[in-house]
């Protein structure tokens, strides 16, 4: 039993810890650190692909990505015009954070065909301090996963957006992701 329901191995104090614990944004050990955080989101969400986007000059650009392995859809670096992007979507309220099943919504036109399969979908803005909009948090699953947990996505994209805060630069390096 851990005091105050404190548990060194929950999910968000994990989040938080890696996040916190390098303060400065300028940190070159900051891609290192985002990749292990989101390594760790999709694997306790049970999710495929796990990456963080900026949008910027009217396109959306994969900054960091982690990937099941077998199954990289997308890489770091990749670069598309943020009309085309679930993630602009989501940023501006045309699909929910949350899609359990987005299987129909790419069968009937509703969303962009991105090539690849899409089950469960999470998305949530990655908002800086100010309220601009640095990119999105996202993930994604192959297969449905109904249990999968929005609120741990936004909990740490937040503590993404104060990482990013002191800096108006990308810290983030396309070269420097997980898999991708």
């Amino acid at each position: 039993m851990h005091f105050l329901d404190y548990n060194p191995d929950d999910l968000d104090v994990t989040i938080s810890e890696l996040l916190v614990a390098t303060s400065d944004s300028a940190d070159p050990e900051l891609p290192a650190v985002v990749a292990t955080v989101l390594k760790l989101l999709r694997t306790r969400l049970g999710m495929d692909v796990a990456f963080v986007s900026q949008i910027a000059n009217g396109r959306r650009t994969i900054e960091v990505v982690d990937s099941a392995p077998g199954f990289s859809p997308i890489h770091a670096g990749m670069s598309d015009p943020v009309e085309e992007s679930w993630c602009q979507y989501v940023v501006e309220g045309r699909l929910p954070e949350k899609i359990e099943n987005a299987k129909p919504l790419i069968a009937e036109g509703k969303v962009p065909d991105p090539g690849f399969p899409i089950g469960t979908h999470l998305s949530t803005p990655v908002r800086m301090p100010g309220g601009e909009v640095y990119g999105t948090l996202c993930c994604f699953s192959r297969g449905v996963q109904p249990d999968a947990d929005i609120e741990r996505l936004r909990y740490t994209a937040n503590l993404l957006a104060a990482k990013l805060a002191p800096g108006e630069e990308s810290p983030l390096e396309p070269s420097a992701g997980g898999r991708g």
